[in-house]
């Protein structure tokens, strides 16, 4: 009797456990993947010079304003 309740316990124990890193799994991988877009648009600007390449910088670093907010 002992046995069984503690091996369900034991079950229910690393169930969550690897729910919590399939958690942790999920958001390192969105991260990950924020981070590669934003080296493509980086290597893009270093790659293609020219006279735009000020602009670029200059675009990534002003919040883009929503539809509908105000300029202050």
């Amino acid at each position: 009797m002992w046995t069984r309740s503690h091996f369900r316990y034991k079950e229910k124990q690393l169930e969550a456990e690897t729910s919590l890193a399939a958690e942790k799994a999920a958001q390192y991988a969105a991260s990950n993947a924020e981070l590669e877009a934003r080296v493509r648009v980086l290597e893009k600007i270093v790659t293609d010079g020219g006279i735009e390449t000020a602009a670029q910088i200059e675009a990534l670093r002003t919040p883009r304003l929503a539809q509908g907010d105000k300029v202050q």
